[in-house]
């Protein structure tokens, strides 16, 4: 295995002359693992000239991704908290690159990354090279279709911001289109399927009653607003919010009833076929809307990459310092990561709070290697689940560190700590002061504004 080493190659491709006597530390991804990671290497390292940090994403802003179920359903605006990588950039010393990894010249040390074309199929850049000294992949997790025949074709996913939009813009339309129907406010003119009980797949199933409560209100007057909206979850398991103590999932099942949802639990999807998911059995549940929001995989192509290990999920195997097992200059973290739990036979989980902790992490094992000191191994601490049922109330488990024990919360205080989780991430990115005035900004704005996003 190559060993951890500060000695920098003549720079190519995208790296300037300034930087070559630099440490060029790359990032790919830009979630909540690398965009917080970017933040304070380019805060102690950027900002300093003690190395060149790079962060690489597809997208040219940041949205915490817990929060695509509210932004699908509208309760959440999207432009009042996503993230231009470029601002960040900028306020936080590092550089940003606008581009898609596509592969990686090990020999070289050289991020692969494709052209990149505008909505017209105009090109903004050409196929670059950006090389490195570390590498540190952070490119998240995509849903896992299992093969099941039609999901490509035929449902909606909430991956990216990108995914988050059209969903609501798809609601919108479907609830326009029925306001139209001259038989509207018959019982269920609007259907949605959800495929996957887990925190996604209960998130939203429990915001889109309250989108469709702020849309009757709003003038779509032609739905009732009890029973206008039919919410089917589906789930292959044996109950839902598989993650939770069996208590606060029965709690949480319990509550989607009361909202009407309909929950179908031990029911496998078979296919998926336009405005029908065909079930185990025979038995069909026709949707105007289905999304699919059941597993998790690691991107294809980093079982790609110039002979990297990877399991059968395309995770990055990892060793305990992060390092990938095939290279020492190459690191991966957050859910792209096949990651031991020590003390445990388990892997890490595919957690926000995960990639949170690695990130933290990550800074120390950067310092060691640039001083040429022992990197050390990571321990994930796990400080457990919190799920939102939306304004109708919040469900979850702290343990370990948090508590001292685990502690099962519901309602109010569960709800209090949810939004805690995003606080923390917006702190690492911004600090206490910008933070406070962005949520008195929003405080102001939010009153001239509708509660459910309309187009």
């Amino acid at each position: 295995m190559d060993t951890p080493t500060t000695t920098t190659q003549a720079p190519t491709g995208d790296a300037s002359p300034s930087a070559a006597a630099l440490h060029q530390i790359v990032i790919v991804g830009g979630g909540a693992g690398g965009l917080s990671l970017a933040t304070q290497l380019g805060n102690r390292l950027g900002k300093r000239g003690k190395a060149d940090v790079i962060l690489i994403d597809r997208s040219r802003a940041h949205v915490w991704k817990p929060m695509l179920h509210e932004i699908a359903a509208g309760s959440m605006d999207i432009d009042a908290h996503d993230l231009d990588y470029l601002a960040q950039a900028h306020w936080h010393h590092f550089s940003y690159r606008f581009g898609e990894m596509v592969g990686l010249d090990r020999t070289r040390r050289e991020v692969l990354l494709a052209p990149v074309l505008d909505d017209d199929g105009q090109q903004i850049s050409p196929a670059r090279r950006i090389p490195y000294d570390t590498l540190i992949l952070a490119v998240g997790s995509k849903t896992n279709d299992f093969g099941t025949p039609g999901v490509a074709q035929h449902t909606l996913k909430l991956e990216t911001a990108e995914d988050a939009r059209y969903f609501n813009r798809r609601l919108i339309d479907a609830a326009l289109r029925a306001n139209t129907d001259p038989d509207a406010r018959a019982p269920h003119r609007l259907r949605v399927a959800i495929i996957g009980a887990g925190a996604t797949g209960v998130e939203l199933a429990a915001e889109l009653h309250r989108t469709m409560r702020e849309l009757v209100a709003y003038g779509l007057n032609q739905i009732n607003a009890e029973t206008g909206l039919a919410v089917v979850l589906i789930e292959a398991g044996p109950r839902i919010l598989p993650m939770l103590p069996e208590r606060l999932s029965a709690a949480a099942e319990m509550l989607l009833r009361k909202l009407g949802v309909e929950v179908l639990t031990g029911a496998k999807v078979n296919a998926i076929e336009p405005g029908t998911v065909m079930l185990d059995g025979g038995k069909q549940v026709d949707a105007e809307l289905v999304v699919w929001a059941a597993g998790v995989k690691a991107p294809v192509f980093l079982s790609q990459l110039d002979g990297l290990e990877t399991n059968r999920i395309h995770q990055l195997t990892v060793r305990p310092t992060l390092q990938t097992t095939q290279d020492d200059r190459i690191f991966a973290l957050g859910d792209c990561a096949d990651c031991p739990w020590l003390g445990t036979e388990k892997r890490v989980p595919p957690r926000a709070q995960a990639a949170d902790q690695q990130a933290g992490f990550m800074v120390g094992q950067i310092m060691r290697l640039l001083g040429g000191e022992a990197l050390h191994p990571y321990q994930y601490r796990d400080y457990g689940s919190l799920v939102s049922l939306g304004q109708y109330s919040t469900v979850g488990s702290l343990m370990g560190g948090l508590v001292g024990k685990q502690l099962l919360l519901e309602g109010w205080f569960a709800g209090v700590m949810y939004r805690y989780l995003y606080t923390r991430h917006q702190l690492a990115l911004h600090g206490w002061s910008k933070v406070l005035l962005e949520m008195l900004a929003r405080a102001i704005t939010r009153r001239t504004e509708p509660r459910v996003k309309l187009h």
